[in-house]
């Protein structure tokens, strides 16, 4: 289909302005489409807070834990803000 073809079953009259709506809508469909999508397990060690992720990962989608008392996993949500770490002056 052609630009043309497009302006003429929307009613446009502006090339640019389709040519643009084009654009971002091939924009938005690339960035909705998830491609190459795996799944990665590791051991949590108590007193660890580093783990090493895979070389080829180029985006995390989630994290979630295995509770052992329910053998469910449970996701784990995104901190959107930076956490304020307080030191614990008595511990238990």
């Amino acid at each position: 289909m052609t630009v043309q073809e497009i302006m003429e079953r929307v009613g446009s009259k502006d090339t640019n302005v389709t040519i643009a709506y084009i654009k971002d809508a091939i924009h938005l469909i690339n960035s909705n489409n998830e491609e190459n999508i795996s799944t990665w397990k590791t051991v949590i060690t108590d007193g660890t807070r580093e783990y090493a992720f895979p070389a080829n990962m180029i985006n995390l989608k989630s994290v979630s834990v295995l509770d052992q008392i329910n053998k469910k996993y449970k996701l784990i949500s995104r901190l959107v803000y930076d956490t304020d770490v307080v030191e614990d002056l008595e511990p238990e």
